[in-house]
Protein backbone atom coordinates (compact mmCIF):
# COMPACT_ATOMS: atom_id res chain seq x y z
CA UNK A 1 0.00 0.00 0.00
CA UNK A 2 1.40 3.40 -0.97
CA UNK A 3 1.15 5.69 2.02
CA UNK A 4 1.33 9.07 0.29
CA UNK A 5 -1.22 8.73 -2.53
CA UNK A 6 -3.92 10.38 -0.43
CA UNK A 7 -2.81 12.89 2.23
CA UNK A 8 -3.80 12.23 5.81
CA UNK A 9 -6.88 14.17 6.87
CA UNK A 10 -4.97 15.78 9.72
CA UNK A 11 -1.63 15.26 11.40
CA UNK A 12 -1.84 17.66 14.30
CA UNK A 13 -4.38 18.61 16.94
CA UNK A 14 -3.82 22.24 15.87
CA UNK A 15 -5.87 22.13 12.66
CA UNK A 16 -6.08 25.21 10.47
CA UNK A 17 -9.51 24.27 9.17
CA UNK A 18 -12.20 21.76 10.08
CA UNK A 19 -12.06 18.41 8.34
CA UNK A 20 -15.14 17.56 6.33
CA UNK A 21 -16.99 14.28 6.47
CA UNK A 22 -16.07 13.73 2.81
CA UNK A 23 -12.35 14.04 3.69
CA UNK A 24 -12.70 11.60 6.59
CA UNK A 25 -14.55 9.12 4.39
CA UNK A 26 -11.93 9.45 1.66
CA UNK A 27 -9.15 8.77 4.16
CA UNK A 28 -10.97 5.71 5.51
CA UNK A 29 -11.68 4.55 1.95
CA UNK A 30 -7.98 4.81 1.17
CA UNK A 31 -6.75 3.24 4.44
CA UNK A 32 -9.20 0.34 4.17
CA UNK A 33 -8.77 -0.09 0.40
CA UNK A 34 -12.55 0.15 0.05
CA UNK A 35 -13.89 0.47 -3.51
CA UNK A 36 -16.25 3.39 -2.86
CA UNK A 37 -16.88 6.22 -0.44
CA UNK A 38 -20.28 4.63 0.29
CA UNK A 39 -18.50 1.48 1.47
CA UNK A 40 -16.26 3.61 3.70
CA UNK A 41 -19.32 5.35 5.16
CA UNK A 42 -20.94 1.96 5.89
CA UNK A 43 -17.79 1.08 7.86
CA UNK A 44 -17.37 4.44 9.63
CA UNK A 45 -20.83 4.60 11.15
CA UNK A 46 -20.80 1.41 13.28
CA UNK A 47 -17.19 1.96 14.38
CA UNK A 48 -17.95 5.50 15.58
CA UNK A 49 -21.07 4.26 17.37
CA UNK A 50 -19.05 1.52 19.10
CA UNK A 51 -16.24 3.95 19.98
CA UNK A 52 -18.77 6.41 21.38
CA UNK A 53 -19.86 3.69 23.80
CA UNK A 54 -16.27 3.21 25.03
CA UNK A 55 -15.04 6.69 25.96
CA UNK A 56 -15.93 9.12 28.75
CA UNK A 57 -14.77 12.45 30.13
CA UNK A 58 -12.53 15.06 28.54
CA UNK A 59 -11.17 12.64 25.95
CA UNK A 60 -14.70 11.97 24.69
CA UNK A 61 -15.44 15.70 24.43
CA UNK A 62 -12.12 16.52 22.76
CA UNK A 63 -12.43 13.67 20.29
CA UNK A 64 -15.93 14.79 19.32
CA UNK A 65 -14.46 18.26 18.70
CA UNK A 66 -11.83 16.74 16.39
CA UNK A 67 -14.35 14.93 14.21
CA UNK A 68 -16.41 16.39 11.36
CA UNK A 69 -19.77 17.63 12.65
CA UNK A 70 -21.78 14.70 11.23
CA UNK A 71 -19.37 12.13 12.65
CA UNK A 72 -19.16 13.96 15.99
CA UNK A 73 -22.95 13.86 16.30
CA UNK A 74 -23.03 10.12 15.70
CA UNK A 75 -20.16 9.52 18.15
CA UNK A 76 -21.35 11.86 20.91
CA UNK A 77 -24.97 10.66 21.02
CA UNK A 78 -23.89 7.21 22.21
CA UNK A 79 -24.29 6.40 25.89
CA UNK A 80 -20.96 5.24 27.32
CA UNK A 81 -20.86 1.76 28.82
CA UNK A 82 -20.05 1.33 32.49
CA UNK A 83 -16.68 -0.11 31.43
CA UNK A 84 -15.05 -0.25 28.01
CA UNK A 85 -14.99 -3.54 26.15
CA UNK A 86 -11.79 -5.52 25.76
CA UNK A 87 -10.47 -5.20 22.18
CA UNK A 88 -11.61 -8.72 21.23
CA UNK A 89 -15.12 -7.95 22.54
CA UNK A 90 -15.11 -4.64 20.66
CA UNK A 91 -14.31 -6.47 17.40
CA UNK A 92 -16.81 -9.24 18.15
CA UNK A 93 -19.55 -6.66 18.73
CA UNK A 94 -18.71 -4.90 15.46
CA UNK A 95 -18.66 -8.22 13.56
CA UNK A 96 -22.43 -8.41 13.97
CA UNK A 97 -22.74 -5.03 12.26
CA UNK A 98 -20.55 -6.00 9.31
CA UNK A 99 -21.78 -9.57 8.74
CA UNK A 100 -18.18 -10.55 8.11
CA UNK A 101 -15.30 -12.42 9.60
CA UNK A 102 -13.41 -11.16 12.63
CA UNK A 103 -10.40 -10.44 10.39
CA UNK A 104 -12.52 -8.27 8.07
CA UNK A 105 -14.09 -6.53 11.04
CA UNK A 106 -10.66 -5.80 12.51
CA UNK A 107 -9.52 -4.43 9.14
CA UNK A 108 -12.57 -2.15 9.02
CA UNK A 109 -12.05 -0.94 12.60
CA UNK A 110 -8.35 -0.25 11.98
CA UNK A 111 -9.15 1.81 8.88
CA UNK A 112 -11.59 3.99 10.83
CA UNK A 113 -9.69 4.23 14.11
CA UNK A 114 -6.41 5.01 12.34
CA UNK A 115 -8.06 7.96 10.57
CA UNK A 116 -9.69 9.04 13.85
CA UNK A 117 -6.29 8.90 15.58
CA UNK A 118 -4.76 11.19 12.96
CA UNK A 119 -7.63 13.64 13.40
CA UNK A 120 -7.27 13.56 17.17
CA UNK A 121 -3.51 14.00 17.15
CA UNK A 122 -0.83 12.15 19.05
CA UNK A 123 -1.46 13.56 22.54
CA UNK A 124 -5.24 13.01 22.57
CA UNK A 125 -4.89 9.55 21.03
CA UNK A 126 -2.41 8.61 23.76
CA UNK A 127 -4.90 9.77 26.43
CA UNK A 128 -7.70 7.81 24.73
CA UNK A 129 -5.54 4.68 24.69
CA UNK A 130 -4.88 5.09 28.42
CA UNK A 131 -8.63 5.10 29.01
CA UNK A 132 -9.16 1.87 27.06
CA UNK A 133 -8.05 -1.63 28.07
CA UNK A 134 -4.66 -2.81 26.75
CA UNK A 135 -4.78 -4.06 23.18
CA UNK A 136 -6.45 -1.11 21.44
CA UNK A 137 -3.14 0.40 20.33
CA UNK A 138 -2.92 -1.52 17.06
CA UNK A 139 -6.55 -0.74 16.25
CA UNK A 140 -5.56 2.95 16.39
CA UNK A 141 -2.54 2.38 14.13
CA UNK A 142 0.10 2.22 16.86
CA UNK A 143 2.11 -0.56 18.36
CA UNK A 144 1.99 0.80 21.93
CA UNK A 145 0.39 3.60 23.93
CA UNK A 146 3.00 6.26 24.77
CA UNK A 147 3.91 9.38 22.79
CA UNK A 148 7.00 9.96 20.69
CA UNK A 149 9.18 10.73 23.71
CA UNK A 150 8.86 7.16 24.91
CA UNK A 151 8.74 8.41 28.49
CA UNK A 152 6.23 6.90 30.86
CA UNK A 153 4.14 9.54 32.62
CA UNK A 154 4.27 7.63 35.91
CA UNK A 155 6.86 4.87 36.13
CA UNK A 156 5.43 1.95 38.04
CA UNK A 157 1.88 3.30 37.75
CA UNK A 158 -1.27 1.51 36.67
CA UNK A 159 -0.74 2.65 33.07
CA UNK A 160 2.82 1.29 32.83
CA UNK A 161 3.27 0.37 29.16
CA UNK A 162 6.19 0.41 26.70
CA UNK A 163 6.93 3.48 24.53
CA UNK A 164 5.04 4.19 21.31
CA UNK A 165 6.50 2.94 18.07
CA UNK A 166 4.56 4.46 15.18
CA UNK A 167 4.03 2.27 12.14
CA UNK A 168 3.61 5.19 9.72
CA UNK A 169 5.91 8.17 9.32
CA UNK A 170 2.98 10.50 8.61
CA UNK A 171 1.20 9.99 11.94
Amino acid sequence: MTLYAVPAVATSPMKTRPVSLAELLEQVRYDGAFPTREHAEAVVRPVLVALGQQLVGDERVELAGSLPAEAAGLFATQVPALAPLEPAEFIQTLAGEFDGSLATTRWNAEAVLGAVARLAGRELTTRILHQLPPGYTELFGRTCAYGSTGQRPEAGGANDRPPVVHRHAWQ
